[in-house]
């Protein structure tokens, strides 16, 4: 089994500050015989009284190694294999790559970087490392 992301209960306590409840802790997932899939945290919030609550599943990546390049084509591999994923078994959920405030101001705020991420239409949830709170929901 893989190790978990070094910003995972970062996120996790982001989350829960939130509003959100953690439902999995990984959601696993798998949509097919050989294909075995882990998403980092499942989360449901209740939006109102009179409807039902909304539900996320949230990919979370450091970019630590040594090319943020090539943590990008990583995350973007996976988020879009997680998608597909979800949209056969858990249709209703919608997913976020979390990401921390200074890797999305020092990266992927970069032109082409944007342009794959609103092309892929990515979702991004960007964190507060120190304050361990959510800075900012992209969709």
């Amino acid at each position: 089994m893989s190790a978990k992301d070094i910003f995972h209960n970062t996120v996790r306590v982001a989350l829960e500050k939130d509003g959100w409840t953690i439902t999995h802790e990984p959601l696993f997932l798998q949509p097919s015989q050989r294909a075995k899939l882990k998403i980092d945290l499942g989360a449901q919030k209740l939006l109102s009284a009179e409807k039902a609550a909304q539900k996320i599943a949230v990919e979370v990546k450091s970019f630590v190694g040594l090319s943020a390049i090539s943590e990008f084509h990583t995350a973007v591999g996976q988020f879009l294999n997680y998608r597909v994923a979800l949209n056969k078994l858990e249709p209703e959920r919608v997913l976020y790559l979390a990401v921390p405030t200074d890797i999305y101001h020092n990266f992927l705020t970069d032109s082409f970087i944007q342009e794959v991420i609103e092309q892929y239409q990515i979702k991004l949830l960007v964190f507060h490392i120190q304050k361990q709170e959510i800075a900012l929901w992209k969709s």
